[in-house]
């Protein structure tokens, strides 16, 4: 095991201890630096809306480890979405979709939808399956304040209100995750981000095709 492996050990693990007992930790991911607590705990959660400063109204996104852990946030998932999942998860593509009945509402502002997904960066995934829970993935920044992609640029935007902050270096990508709403019949682009709209397309256009071969088989 090399010294960072043990570096993003340790601190994952100091992470999740804080998350457990209803502490906000900030974290880097492949887009930008997260801002977490654990999505079951609506204490938490709150304090994630209080240190961005965030209206109640604007619901939060979710991180996952893994399609596996979908049912735990989320309730019917289309086709297409499942579609877009394998060719874009673990990566910068945020899905919109059915909120589960069972997942806090206090995330989701009491919208019946819920933004979700799975980051391709280590230190969340170590995270979320450490805790075995879900993690608020709202971007670690002051509400309509830029951004940051480095642990100093929490510092200085947050001001110590965070209980952690997990310290490996520059998040590797540094632009925003796609925001997709995959509840309808097909997909619609949100927010722009690091997953173009024609790759997203392309994808629901295979779905398309493979689902009108499959009604003009049943015909025949």
């Amino acid at each position: 095991m090399d010294r960072l492996d043990t570096q993003l050990i340790s601190q994952a693990d100091r992470a999740v201890e804080i998350l457990k007992a209803g502490g906000i930790v900030a974290y880097p991911t492949d887009t930008l630096y997260g801002l977490g607590a654990d999505a079951f705990n609506v204490r938490a959660v709150g304090k994630i809306y209080e240190v961005k400063r965030r209206p109640r109204t604007m619901p939060l996104p979710v991180l996952i480890a893994g399609s596996e852990q979908i049912n735990l946030v989320a309730d019917i998932v289309p086709a297409y979405a499942r579609l877009l999942m394998r060719y874009f998860w673990p990566g910068g593509l945020t899905l919109v979709l059915p909120r589960a009945v069972s997942f806090p509402d206090a995330v989701t502002a009491g919208n019946n939808k819920v933004a979700v997904r799975v980051p391709d960066h280590a230190v969340p995934l170590t995270i979320i399956r450490k805790l075995g829970r879900p993690i608020i993935g709202t971007s670690a920044n002051v509400s309509n304040e830029p951004s940051p992609i480095t642990s100093q640029g929490v510092e200085q935007q947050l001001c110590g209100q965070v209980d952690f902050i997990v310290d490996l270096g520059r998040c590797p990508c540094g632009v925003a995750s796609t925001v997709v709403d995959a509840t309808g019949e097909a997909p619609v682009v949100l927010r722009q981000g690091i997953v173009s709209k024609k790759a997203i397309m392309r994808v629901y256009r295979e779905y398309a095709k493979e689902v009108g071969k499959s009604e003009n088989s049943s015909r025949l």
